[in-house]
């Protein structure tokens, strides 16, 4: 897919996401790694249910904006997104989420979201079964990035997913393309949506 078109694309991305309550309040943001491998961040303070592929700006690799957008404060998050583009370079689009369901599991939760026997499982890559455990880490919220920084660097390891929850914050999810983005994006808050359900039995 051309830049522009993954531009269109994830744009729409964000719009259905926005219509289905996960980017309440300006909230989210997403990014994609263009053909010559510059990153792309949604921009800060946008109303999601109006964005387009114009509202993305291009960062070098420490989220700082180049050429034309110098100008522009991207948000403080852009540094998740660097660090994650760092640690996983595989990963070419990210998908960041305020989606109900993880955030009030990850809420109860120790260090991790743990999902088992479900037909959904397959939707991550590389599970081939539902008769499997997954593990997905939950980190600590933090304003300092430096923190957030130093957190995903000591939990890499434990990232088997393409996604990870950060708590009663959102979810981060990731793919060689937008599809696989989205399938890691969305398997994941199916299974919470489950898990939070039978808590409340």
């Amino acid at each position: 897919m051309k830049d522009e078109q993954l531009k269109q694309a994830i744009a729409s991305t964000v719009r259905i996401y926005n219509a289905k309550g996960w980017s309440p309040a300006t909230s989210t943001n997403y990014s994609f790694k263009d053909e010559n491998g510059a990153i792309w961040v949604s921009r800060s303070g946008v109303d999601k249910s109006q964005f387009t592929e114009n509202d993305f700006i291009c960062v070098n690799e420490q989220g700082i904006p180049l050429g034309e957008f110098s100008e522009v404060k991207p948000s403080a998050e852009t540094i998740i997104h660097c660090e994650i583009y760092r640690h996983f370079p595989k990963s070419k689009v990210i998908l960041h989420s305020h989606s109900l369901y993880p955030v009030l599991l990850s809420s109860i939760s120790k260090n991790e979201l743990k999902f088992e026997g479900y037909e959904v499982q397959k939707g991550f890559e590389g599970v081939h079964t539902h008769d499997c455990t997954i593990h997905v880490p939950v980190l600590e919220n933090n304003q300092e990035m430096i923190f957030f920084t130093n957190e995903l660097e000591y939990n890499k390891s434990r990232i088997a997913h393409h996604c990870f929850v950060i708590r009663k914050h959102g979810t981060y999810a990731w793919g060689g393309n937008l599809f696989e983005a989205k399938r890691h994006l969305e398997t994941l808050d199916y299974l919470c949506e489950c898990e939070w359900n039978l808590t409340k039995k």
